[in-house]
């Protein structure tokens, strides 16, 4: 099995890596700006401000909007963010992290439609006051609005009146996330998911896919122009998720250890991957493997539960939500990682992070067969049947029961990590969309 390379648009120049320490040297950066693929976002006047929304997390526990924000900084505009705060963690109103100003709200976590609905509202007014606060400390020139859900558009909407440009970070499909969640596809909610993806889109002068499906809808359901869309995917940095040595000392006590690495939500398809590891152990005998679960989330409790009352305690750990360093040390200890996100419209459109920090830990995959699973790791994957938890505790088992096997998928993930699934790589994206956003022909 010959492992591909992965092609991804490079940017020519590092422009941001020569900062500019004098006046003159300023100028000639604002002079060049619209020849350089890395434009700093500044002035010899003042940084550009900027001002990044997001609900579904806080920051900088999401991770996507943390590098965002990151490498903005980096390229020298001034980051301000507006977030929920977390539970245990994140709980500050306001605080100041390696230079990027956070601003975080209150919240709750809604177990119906409606209940969504009321968290929707109460975050927009949170976000609304915030953003409100913002701006009049830093006059900031660019809303980036995260989905879901997809109501930030509103706030951006009224910016315009100032002159700020609208970006939307599109990170989820909301209709295909309600329709997952709740079943329903028809009446008044996904109607007004829908219409409220196709506002967002319209509002904003600029639009941030996280994959080729994402562009492709901004295109056809959102009406965008294809050169405002850029595809910015959600890759590891590998600048600090490194590789290290496995540790002897967390090392399980089980021959072989499967890692599950993410947030346990109804989408994510944790039911089908006990159910793998029931027919595993009570049908296959395998008792030589340990599974870990890494993550929080709405099913946890759930989860524990199913485990608990198919007997499968001594072969299945749950972690909890745990540090970076923690998955790390997790991953670097495993010998599979798994992904068992059902096939349906949003799993089959979606790119998932946990199966590109598998991949950039070297650890081959196991993962149902959809379509941008298969774009994102190639050769470097088992696929089971979709939906399938027999055919995926096959799939297992075939990398359990072969090391070169295992050798080979891993070596192939991190090859195309280094060669072009990374955030280095990713994040000249991000750096054009504002550099377009900016511009004074903004024509959407």
């Amino acid at each position: 099995m010959a492992c591909s390379n992965f092609s991804n648009e490079r940017a020519t120049r590092n422009f941001a890596s020569r900062a500019p320490r004098h006046l003159d040297q300023e100028q000639a950066m604002v002079n060049n700006a619209k020849e350089q693929p890395e434009f700093r976002g500044t002035t010899k006047q003042r940084p550009t401000a900027v001002c990044i929304i997001v609900e579904n997390l806080p920051v900088p526990l999401d991770r996507r909007v943390w590098r965002e924000a990151a490498a903005l900084r980096d390229a020298g505009y001034s980051v301000s963010v507006i977030c929920p705060k977390g539970k245990g963690s994140c709980t500050a109103s306001h605080e100041v992290l390696e230079g990027i100003h956070i601003y975080r709200h209150a919240m709750w976590e809604p177990s119906s439609a409606l209940g969504y609905l009321l968290e929707y509202a109460l975050a927009l007014v949170g976000e609304f006051y915030l953003s409100l606060k913002v701006f009049a400390l830093t006059r900031f020139r660019i809303l980036q609005g995260c989905n879901p859900p997809d109501t930030i558009f509103l706030i951006g909407l009224f910016f315009k009146l100032f002159g700020v440009r609208y970006i939307f970070d599109h990170h989820d499909l909301s209709p295909e996330l309600f329709e997952v969640k709740f079943g329903r596809k028809r009446g008044l909610l996904p109607a007004m998911t829908r219409a409220a993806e196709l506002c967002s889109f319209k509002v904003a002068e600029v639009a941030i896919a996280c994959n080729e499906s994402f562009r492709e809808v901004a295109v056809t359901r959102g009406g965008k122009k294809p050169e405002r869309v850029f595809v910015v995917r959600n890759c590891p940095d590998l600048t600090t998720f490194r590789r290290r040595s496995p540790q002897p000392e967390t090392r399980l006590r089980e021959s072989f250890q499967v890692a599950y690495v993410g947030f346990m939500a109804k989408q994510d398809g944790l039911p089908l991957l006990v159910e793998s590891i029931e027919h595993m152990v009570k049908n296959q005998n395998r008792q030589d493997t340990h599974f870990l679960l890494v993550g929080g989330g709405s099913e946890l409790l759930e989860l524990r539960g199913m485990v608990a009352a198919k007997e499968l305690n001594s072969y299945v750990t749950f972690t909890g939500q745990v540090s970076h360093e923690d998955v790390a040390a997790f991953l670097a200890d495993s010998d599979v990682g798994v992904a068992p996100d059902p096939k349906n419209p949003l799993n089959d459109s979606s790119t998932m992070i946990k199966i590109l920090e598998y991949m950039a830990f070297g650890l081959p995959v196991v993962l149902f067969d959809l379509k941008e699973g298969r774009r994102v790791a190639g050769p470097a994957a088992l696929y089971a049947l979709p939906n399938d938890p027999v055919d995926f505790a096959n799939q297992i088992n075939r990398l359990l029961d072969s090391p070169e096997l295992r050798r080979r998928l891993g070596e192939c993930g991190r090859a195309r990590i280094e060669e072009g699934l990374n955030w280095e790589t990713e994040k000249q994206g991000l750096l054009r969309a504002y550099r377009m956003a900016l511009e004074p022909d903004h024509a959407s």
